[in-house]
């Protein structure tokens, strides 16, 4: 018996119950995907018309689930994923097959310990304790998959907390990384959608040397904070040698196409600790209240 008020118990059953209804009658009209309830037909669900209402499942699945989990912020990690663990950076030298492989496995090898910084700050911040109704804060978040976002996963596990891993579909085969908690695990079609989780609970963000998706997923934060559609959140850039020579940031500024005063949304850091730090001080100073 239920220790709910009668009052209160809901009159229809869930449709998971009903779904479990076995049918008895098995005609022609019954055989016909017509007959199939529409959140059970996938051809129906996949139909090119459908894709609003995959949007909004996309958005409300993971939204359910973190909330369930209590997670109310989240520290997000954005990297490369050909970045080697600096234990396998010498065999991708080694397995070069000519000189160009050779020195692209040489300048990976050269941000390998970059691998040991994000496993070193997703530990910091996955020690940040649970408030007293329960709630977790700075949780690591990543793309879930190797390198990078592996190293991410791999830190807070290491201090046996719970981590996020949000996973896009993509044509050549791929799943997540091991360190990413199961039941934290999501996989999205839409990468929209996926970019949109990323934000809506980042109160931190760690940028590490990356390609196109890297530029994407940072750019368009700078872009939102910017025109003022994101509070400020303090956003850590790590590899100034890197950046500075793949993007000339004094030159958007001195062209005119951002504002000088645009480059204090970064943070160049190089360690951990000193990532931490920034972070630290940002809402320790009210900072994150001032817009």
């Amino acid at each position: 018996m239920s220790d709910r008020d009668p009052v209160e118990q809901p009159r229809f059953r869930p449709a998971k119950q009903e779904v479990r209804v076995q049918e008895e009658v098995h005609t022609p009209q019954t055989a016909s995907p017509a007959y199939r309830l529409a959140f059970q037909d996938d051809e129906f669900l996949l139909r090119q018309d459908l894709r609003p209402v995959r949007f909004q499942l996309e958005l409300l699945k993971p939204e359910l689930l973190l909330d369930e989990a209590k997670i109310a912020s989240t520290f997000v990690f954005y990297g490369s994923a050909r970045i080697p663990s600096p234990e396998d950076a010498q065999a991708r030298i080694d397995a070069a097959t000519d000189e160009r492989s050779r020195h692209v496995a040489e300048r990976l090898a050269a941000k390998s310990h970059y691998y040991d910084v994000a496993r070193e700050l997703a530990r910091i911040a996955a020690q940040y304790p649970v408030n007293a109704d329960g709630w977790r804060n700075f949780v690591v978040c990543s793309g879930g998959g190797p390198s990078i976002m592996e190293a991410a996963n791999r830190g807070a596990a290491d201090v046996g907390a719970k981590t996020i891993g949000m996973n896009i579909l993509l044509p050549h085969e791929q799943a997540p990384n091991r360190y990413v908690t199961p039941d934290l695990s999501f996989r999205f079609h839409y990468f929209a959608l996926r970019k949109m989780h990323f934000t809506l609970r980042a109160r931190a963000l760690a940028i590490f040397p990356g390609g196109f998706g890297t530029f994407d997923e940072f750019f368009e934060v700078l872009t939102l904070i910017q025109t003022g559609k994101m509070k400020r959140i303090p956003v850590l850039l790590y590899g100034r040698d890197f950046w500075e020579r793949v993007v000339n940031f004094e030159a958007l500024a001195d062209e005119g196409v951002i504002a000088h005063q645009d480059l204090e949304l970064i943070n160049w850091v190089e360690t951990a600790d000193e990532g931490w730090d920034v972070v630290d001080r940002f809402y320790a100073d009210g900072s994150s209240d001032d817009e």
